[in-house]
């Protein structure tokens, strides 16, 4: 059923486009494009761009502020997971080890006289010698004196992280793609972290991060097929899977998008960070179906052919030169005939492709042409239907199509008809 209407639809375009080009005054001029229907491969996308990312990316800064003393990586260097890509300025880093370390020293110092001046008062107050308000001062003092000698045990040991975190470590396995400082440059590690490399973990496992209508994305789900294409390889296609689809919104100037992940392989590291991907998402495909021009589903003729005007003009000069031909071509639509012979004094009249009267007329070919119609017109109607098929049809389905636009030619006259009714046969 589905493919009988698709032909039909095909065929019925191709019969307008044929009426227009041979019987249209002023479309002589124009040419019509014929094509087959076909059957093979439908698919539907949804387009999208996006940008081209390491799965894993990682920026590396600094918790310590100071001066960049050394640089053990560059662009594009590889790194191993706890290897040394730069180190900061130790000077005041130093000096701060050693102040807490002074500190440190002071507090033990106090902390150890509080504690021998706590066991005089003990063994005093054991004895009944001393009153309980200078044994309580004794004890308080100690107490707050092995407070402070913690509190200096933890500044040095602040002051030894902040050292430590002088040097800076490579996080991951990866690839350095980005440098933000040079030797000799002052970081400010305040608020934030300031960054000073970023790497990427694994290159040859890149995902392409774009953005999707709100009109599209109900058609896109995790696991769908995609490929995209960039500059940098115009005539190569590479493939990916949906990974995930965020469910975060991107709202710009009042427009909804979706953020897509598009996981790619990239074995042979062609695809690099920051590369712009025009991607296609396969959201729907059917297999070996019925394929139409796009084109003739879209046909529209020019405005002059379709004017209404024009084309009643057209029927009244070819309704009147198919007046003066007489005989069987003269034949009127309500069934008189101009200058044509009525066997028996019986009307004829078209309908659908038949014929009601009192005989079946003889002769074939143009015995069933309508008014206006010539031979030599009604044979263009034939070759354009032969082309728009590829001349594939047999006769008998030639002779068919060509009754059906006859019967669309025709209007069937209203009054009740009687007697014969029979398809005629069309000589060639």
């Amino acid at each position: 059923m589905k493919k009988t209407i698709i032909i039909s639809v095909v065929l019925i375009v191709a019969v307008v486009a044929g009426y227009f080009l041979f019987f249209g005054g002023s479309a002589e001029g124009y040419t019509f494009r014929f094509d087959n229907v076909g059957s093979g491969d439908m698919s539907v996308y949804v387009t999208a761009t996006g940008t081209l990312n390491a799965v894993t990316t990682v920026q590396v800064g600094t918790q310590v502020s100071g001066i960049v003393s050394k640089l053990y990586a560059d662009f594009n260097s590889i790194v191993k997971k706890g290897q040394i890509i730069a180190r900061i300025d130790t000077t005041f880093l130093y000096q701060a080890v050693r102040d807490a370390e002074a500190s440190l020293d002071r507090a033990k110092a106090q902390y150890d006289q509080s504690k021998r001046a706590f066991d005089r008062e003990k063994v005093l107050y054991d004895k009944k010698l001393d009153a309980q308000v200078d044994y309580d001062a004794a004890l308080t003092n100690l107490e707050s004196n092995k407070a402070s000698l913690k509190q200096a045990q933890a500044q040095l040991d602040r002051a030894k992280i902040n050292l430590a975190y002088a040097t800076i470590y490579a996080p991951v396995n990866g690839v350095v793609i980005d440098r933000q400082v040079s030797m000799g440059q002052t970081v400010a590690a305040s608020f934030s972290s300031p960054t000073l490399f970023t790497i990427a973990n694994d290159l040859k496992k890149m995902q392409v991060e774009t953005t999707v209508d709100e009109s599209d994305i109900g058609r896109v789900s995790v696991g769908q097929e995609a490929s995209f294409t960039v500059d940098a390889f115009p005539n190569e296609t590479f493939t990916g899977k949906v990974s995930q689809i965020r469910l975060a919104p991107n709202v710009i100037s009042n427009v909804v998008n979706y953020t897509v992940i598009i996981d790619v392989p990239n074995d042979k590291l062609q695809l690099m960070p920051g590369m712009t991907a025009n991607v296609k998402i396969l959201v729907a495909k059917v297999d070996n179906t019925l394929k139409v021009s796009n084109m003739a589903l879209r046909f529209q003729p020019p405005q002059e052919l379709i004017d209404t005007a024009k084309v009643n003009e057209m029927r009244a000069k070819y309704k009147e030169f198919g007046g003066r031909r007489g005989g069987r071509g003269g034949m009127s639509r309500s069934g008189e005939g101009g200058n044509g012979r009525n066997n028996g004094g019986a009307a004829k009249s078209m309908s659908g492709g038949s014929f009601t009267g009192g005989e079946r007329p003889s002769g074939g070919g143009a015995g069933f042409l309508p008014e206006g119609m010539t031979r030599e017109k009604f044979r263009s109607i034939r070759d354009s239907l032969m082309k728009a098929s590829g001349g594939k049809l047999s006769r008998e389905e030639m002779m068919k199509m060509v009754r059906q636009v006859i019967a669309k030619y025709n209007k069937p006259a209203k009054k009740k008809q009687t007697g014969y009714a029979g398809a005629e046969k069309v000589s060639e």
